[in-house]
């Protein structure tokens, strides 16, 4: 199973995450395009960090929010989404072209992400945008109980979907991710490492209340923001890395 994570997320005089040391570590880079956080120099720094560790990048679009930092939905029309998603991608492809890499995929951020999980018309116009991108690009997008109707209409779009799962969200029993609102909705990092041991080895995570539910998934999210979350990440790789080696063994 791949790593990604969102990285690029400073923005001018203030810094967030560490990307650094981060990145050696992950497969996939989620690079906030300017939108929600990020800005010109942050990307060019990213992209040359990504290319260093041989990582494959990512863009990762937004709401124009940066003072939410991406986090509140808004009214968007069909066509204004496009454009929005046209936009942010069309940068972030060039700069990667500038900097040796080839833009692999698309990961929508924060409420943009949410209400493509949430609303068939906001996903439906992702897909088109991407459909409509003048090469192809994969999509990145939650693995839900609901995996096979978004593959069904990725596929009537002529895209390919990654799948995700999350390292250190606890789920609801509906296989969505339990609210930041809600308490125990950020594992600890015991159950992190138990959540991800669980998924490689079965294919499944726990649930809020208890339910073993399938979760199929090509990349597991894992997030930097801090020391110990670079901590987690090594050893979250490391847990990835031995079973992978015991199932080729």
């Amino acid at each position: 199973m791949f790593l990604n994570c969102d990285l690029g997320e400073s923005f001018g005089a203030w810094t967030m995450g560490l990307d650094a040391e981060v990145m050696p570590y992950i497969d996939q880079a989620n690079v906030a395009t300017g939108f929600h956080a990020g800005d010109p120099m942050v990307i060019q720094h990213t992209l040359r960090l990504a290319r260093q560790h041989d990582v494959t990048v990512g863009a990762h679009p937004a709401y124009p929010d940066l003072v939410g930092f991406g986090r509140r939905s808004m009214a968007c029309s069909r066509d204004e989404i496009i454009a929005k998603i046209h936009y942010q991608v069309a940068a972030m492809d060039g700069m990667a072209s500038v900097a040796g890499l080839e833009l692999r995929y698309v990961k929508p951020h924060g409420a943009l992400y949410n209400d493509m999980m949430a609303k068939e018309d906001v996903r439906l116009a992702i897909l088109e945008a991407l459909a409509e991108y003048h090469r192809p690009l994969a999509l990145m997008m939650q693995a839900t109980p609901e995996v096979e109707q978004h593959r069904k209409e990725a596929d009537t779009a002529g895209i390919e979907v990654w799948f995700e799962a999350f390292a250190d969200r606890c789920y609801a029993d509906d296989g969505k991710l339990l609210s930041r609102r809600l308490e125990g909705a950020m594992h600890s990092r015991d159950k992190m490492l138990a959540q991800v041991a669980q998924l490689c080895e079965k294919g499944t995570v726990t649930t809020i209340s208890g339910i073993e539910l399938p979760v199929a998934a090509d990349t597991l999210c894992v997030h930097g923001d801090n020391a110990e979350g670079v901590a987690a990440i090594r050893d979250i790789r490391a847990l990835v890395d031995k079973t992978a080696e015991s199932a080729a063994g």
